[in-house]
């Protein structure tokens, strides 16, 4: 059987967390023998841990989420500590967001280098959220050495050009569900034009479900149907797809990017 890795989910999200067992049984059934469960939020963040502790196909990351603006800033040093736990493998998921939240965002610029300096500190890669915010993203990773320890742009939506430049900082680029939408041409031409050497493919479950589930509650095991689509575009074999985007999952969650 084909092997894939699932490299974005929230598990302990509404929808996933009432049945994670038989969530995590359909993930194995179909292949996703790895899995990144993210945390969005300190509160949550032993919650996201514990999940991972409890099975050794799972890991995950520590952060907050950058349309979170009622949130305790976290620190450098909170970060850092959180981090520490060999089963806490990325910083994140962490970023900017110009489509949700408008006006003054100096805090989210602020929390977006926070979590970069918590990454470099730690050795570990970050995870990142850019929307409509492309610029102001890959200034402020390059101003903070972000390809130090390079990451991740997950659930990318933007330009290859933008793509290409996240790779010259070495960050892979996740691609979502949305890949297998009929409308998302600049995802479909990422897909195309970006080698697989580059590629993650993830979930970002319990959202975005891909077709034939749009509309339903997202989980790991349709990363299989993200990979099948990029196979499409690519014109190669899933089995190719499948093979890269986990080997680059592994070394994604070995700190060998940079």
């Amino acid at each position: 059987m084909l092997e894939f890795a699932d490299s974005h989910c929230h598990l302990n999200y509404e929808g996933l967390r009432e049945q994670t067992e038989e969530v995590l049984a359909r993930m194995r059934a179909a292949g996703v023998r790895r899995a990144l469960n993210v945390c969005t939020t300190l509160q949550e963040a032993d919650q996201v841990l514990g999940i991972a502790k409890a099975h050794d196909f799972l890991v995950c990351s520590v952060g907050v989420h950058p349309d979170y603006e009622d949130e305790v800033e976290p620190s450098v040093d909170e970060l850092v500590r959180r981090g520490q736990d060999p089963k806490v493998v990325a910083v994140g998921e962490t970023g900017l967001d110009y489509f949700r939240l408008k006006g003054e965002l100096d805090w989210q610029r602020e929390r977006f280098r926070v979590h970069i300096r918590a990454a470099r500190e730690l050795g570990k890669p970050l995870i990142i959220h850019t929307r409509e915010a492309p610029a102001d993203t890959i200034r402020i990773l390059k101003e903070e050495k972000a390809d130090e320890v390079g990451g991740v742009m997950h659930c990318f939506t933007e330009s290859i050009d933008v793509a290409r430049q996240a790779v010259d900082l070495n960050f892979l680029v996740s691609l979502s569900g949305i890949v297998t939408f009929k409308n998302a041409a600049q995802v479909h031409q990422v897909a195309q034009e970006l080698p697989l050497d580059h590629l993650m493919i993830e979930t970002d479950a319990p959202f975005l479900a891909p077709v034939p589930f749009r509309g339903k509650t997202n989980e790991p095991a349709y990363v299989v149907h993200v990979a099948q689509r990029i196979a499409d575009l690519k014109q190669v074999p899933v089995a190719e797809v499948a093979q890269k985007t986990t080997a680059n999952f592994d070394r994604f969650i070995s700190a060998q990017l940079a």
